[in-house]
């Protein structure tokens, strides 16, 4: 309820003539130490927007009388951190990836370099020794995909795999089960004869029945005749007991029954030129025995 303006006789300021169940409203003014600081604010954003660029002006923006260049900033700092990077860096940059390899001091430095490049960018999904996981190659067992030569993992590295590269490696399982090209009993015959493979090491011309003829009419034509892995469609070896999402018959016959179709990003745009290659001897000797879990 709203009544008369008063002056309050405990604090001696006005009221405001509002008042709720017995309380009124007392009319206090801001303290004169805030109005202080909001001038005080008010005149430093003005005196910093002369100094400093501070305010958008369309298509550029105040340069300020102390002509900071924030950009600028960046790239002398850059600059200079390039005139003070470590010689091995520049080494290499300019060798190829086999005199790299045969340079103990070098491939010292690849090691301490690279097991921090892998950390931030790699281990979440290949784990931290490069031993990978259910969907992820382990890198340390050299069961490469797509080919182990330095060159051609540094091409891996850099398009990805089914990434949005437009020079990415395409690769993808079929879904036999699920796009109805082979029923559940061929299947199952099929993930048995896989199983069997990987087992027994079992060379596949001796390999004979059902399971051998389904293999060669749909498997053959990516994963060679010999069941050994191609490289030019980035399918696994089945004779190995290396495995992507593992090995037994259950999971297999889910691979053959729903496909499979992995994903690994590309790293051109978020590695430089001299990490990845970094990254590529790191990974080519970590499937070399070369450094192990470190």
């Amino acid at each position: 309820m709203s009544g008369g303006a008063e002056r309050d006789p405990l604090t001696g300021h006005m009221t405001t003539g509002h008042e709720w169940n017995g309380i009124k409203e007392l009319n206090t003014p801001v303290p004169r130490i805030v109005w202080f600081f909001l001038i005080t604010t008010f005149l430093f954003s003005l005196f910093w927007w002369v100094l400093m660029p501070a305010w958008p002006l369309g298509h550029t923006y105040t340069k300020g009388l102390m002509g900071i260049d924030q950009r600028q900033m960046v790239a002398d700092d850059l600059r200079r951190a390039a005139e003070k990077a470590p010689p091995w860096r520049a080494e290499v940059i300019r060798l190829d990836y086999a005199d790299i390899q045969a340079d103990p001091v070098l491939m010292e430095q690849v090691r301490r370099h690279g097991a921090v490049l892998f950390g931030d960018n790699c281990a979440a999904c290949h784990g931290p020794g490069g031993t990978g996981g259910p969907g992820f190659p382990a890198l340390a067992a050299g069961a490469w995909l797509w080919g182990g030569a330095p060159e051609v993992l540094a091409e891996t590295i850099r398009v990805g795999i089914n990434s949005d590269h437009p020079d990415t490696r395409v690769s993808q399982m079929p879904a036999f089960g699920r796009d109805q090209m082979l029923t559940r009993a061929e299947l199952q015959t099929l993930s048995g004869y896989v199983v069997a493979l990987s087992a027994l090491e079992m060379p596949i011309e001796v390999a004979q029945g059902n399971g051998y003829a389904l293999f060669a009419a749909n498997c053959a034509a990516c994963h060679g005749e010999d069941a050994r892995g191609m490289v030019e469609t980035g399918a696994p070896n089945l004779t190995d007991n290396v495995w992507i999402y593992g090995g037994d018959g259950e999971t297999i016959f889910t691979t053959l029954f729903y496909g499979r179709q992995g994903h690994m990003p590309r790293w051109d745009q978020r590695l430089s030129d001299l990490d990845r290659k970094v990254l590529t001897l790191y990974v080519a000797d970590m499937a070399e025995g070369g450094h192990g879990d470190r």
